[in-house]
């Protein structure tokens, strides 16, 4: 079952750490969002394969916007 990583508010993308067919662990930073003027590194919620990213670097995302899809 696919996971996806949805954005907590909106943003601007400043780092993407991670590239579609990485494994990744719980717990594992796959991006960064810069929200009210920090810096807030995105996890993975659970063990998985990077499937989908599709967001990239500068852009603006809105609350509930999916980033990542995990498998």
């Amino acid at each position: 079952m696919s996971e996806e990583i949805l954005a907590p508010m909106a943003g601007k993308i400043i780092k993407i750490l991670v590239k579609v067919g990485d494994k990744v662990a719980e717990d594992d930073i796959l991006l960064t969002l810069d929200a009210m003027k920090m810096e807030n590194p995105m996890v993975a919620p659970v063990d998985g394969v990077v499937k989908e990213i599709r967001v990239k670097e500068n852009d603006e995302v809105e609350p509930d916007d999916v980033m990542i899809v995990l498998d």
